[in-house]
């Protein structure tokens, strides 16, 4: 049986060889080529390796590559600071022995973190590593939608986002950008577990459903922890264009905080306030009925 983390590293190494073109790395390319990047031998002899060695990490077979191994694959890709962590994350993995029991406890948010999102001024939401919506606050509710109304296991960033009856938002100019953000988050996550149920779960559910999904999923990018900039389109006050953080909460690997802010006193903040009034005006109005 394949090492679930040797299999990973070998199709990571793979995408990245598939997007290094020759002259990318001063190599001529000669005749017609069959495939896309770089072969298999070129990306062997700029790291000062072996062919059949090469291929069979890439094939995901019993390769345990030192890390001066890891150092010359990673120069001979041009990976950044990201993706050679991710890179020495899967191979050191891959070292050792698959646990036979792993334990996986159930992802809970704090007390005093549900106390935090209640007293923030702007939207928050709580994502377990797997990109599960665990907690939110009033003013993310306003932004995004009241997520109460979804069943649990569906309540998930990506299965949202690939949800063309939920979202309808892929013509947004920040679509696909926001897409690789939270499959960059996946993906760091399954280099942790690589056999968790859950990864497995809405990885297999969109593999078979989005031939988007599938796409980006093959790049193999992967992100530690992002910021970015999203446009929501609020019918009722205009497009909000909003920075959002993610902040890192205890625990290894652990729920993260995602955080969408505004400049103060700029437009898409009196928009973003405006929203929040509307929705805290229609929330009354619920209960009082």
């Amino acid at each position: 049986m394949t090492h679930p983390y040797a299999q990973e590293l070998g199709d990571f190494l793979r995408a990245r060889r598939s997007r290094l073109r020759p002259r990318d790395v001063g190599l001529e390319p000669g005749g017609r080529r069959k495939v896309t990047g770089l072969r298999r031998e070129e990306l062997a002899l700029l790291a000062g390796l072996s062919t059949d060695y090469y291929q069979r990490m890439e094939q995901g077979r019993e390769v345990r590559p030192s890390d001066d191994v890891l150092d010359s694959l990673a120069s001979a890709l041009g990976l950044d600071d990201e993706e050679r962590r991710h890179l020495f994350t899967l191979a050191r993995a891959a070292r050792r022995p698959m646990p036979a029991r792993v334990d996986r406890e159930p992802e809970r948010v704090p007390d005093s973190t549900r106390r935090l999102l209640r007293v923030m001024s702007t939207p928050a939401v709580v994502l377990g590593r797997h990109l599960d919506l665990l907690a939110w606050n009033p003013m993310a509710e306003a932004l995004l939608g009241d997520p109460d109304g979804y069943p649990p296991d569906r309540l998930n960033m990506l299965l949202l986002m690939f949800d063309d009856t939920l979202t309808r938002q892929r013509s947004c100019s920040d679509w696909e950008r926001q897409a690789l953000d939270y499959i960059g988050m996946m993906r760091a996550a399954v280099a942790t577990d690589p056999t968790h149920p859950r990864a497995t779960a809405i990885v297999g559910e969109l593999s078979i459903r989005s031939a988007d999904f599938r796409r980006l999923w093959a790049r193999h990018d992967v992100r530690e922890s992002v910021s970015g900039t999203k446009i929501f389109r609020i019918p009722e006050v205009g497009d909000i264009v909003l920075d959002w953080d993610s902040y890192p909460l205890p625990g290894s690997p652990g729920p993260v905080m995602l955080v969408w802010t505004a400049d103060p006193g700029s437009a898409d903040a009196d928009r973003l306030q405006l929203l929040a009034s509307l929705h805290a005006t229609r929330s009354a109005s619920a209960v009082d009925q």
